[in-house]
C-alpha cells in the first residue's frame, strides 16, 4: 500500500477508535488488529500528530502503580471523520471502476 495513503487511512482508523471513548495505546492497537496491523512503536507518533492537530487529547492516570496514557477524540477529530467518510464514498466509486477495468 502507499506510503501517504496507509499514513492518512491509519489517522482515521485511530480517530474512529477513539469514537467509541477514550483509550490507550496497547488497547487501541488491539482493537485496530482486524481492520490494519499496527504496533505501539508506529501508534505514538500518529497518537501526538493528532494532538497536535488538535483531534485528540490525552490525560495521564496511575493504573495498577503504572502511568498510562489515556487518548480521547475532540470535536476537530469527529470532524475530521466526517470528511474522511464523504471521501471514502467517492474513493469506493474509484475503486469500483479501477477494479471493473474503467468500466461504471
Amino acid at each position: 500500500m502507499d506510503a501517504q495513503l496507509k499514513k492518512g487511512l491509519t489517522d482515521v482508523c485511530v480517530l474512529a477508535a477513539l469514537k467509541k471513548g477514550e483509550s490507550y495505546g496497547y488497547k487501541i492497537v488491539s482493537e485496530l488488529f482486524p481492520c490494519i496491523v499496527l504496533s505501539e512503536s508506529t501508534l505514538y507518533p500518529v497518537l501526538r500528530r493528532l494532538e497536535a492537530r488538535g483531534e485528540v487529547s490525552s490525560r495521564v492516570e496511575v493504573f495498577s502503580g503504572r502511568v498510562r496514557k489515556y487518548y480521547a477524540i475532540t470535536p476537530e477529530g469527529v470532524a475530521r471523520l466526517e470528511r474522511f467518510s464523504e471521501t471514502a464514498a467517492t474513493f469506493q466509486k474509484i475503486t469500483e471502476y479501477i477494479q471493473n477495468g474503467g468500466k461504471i
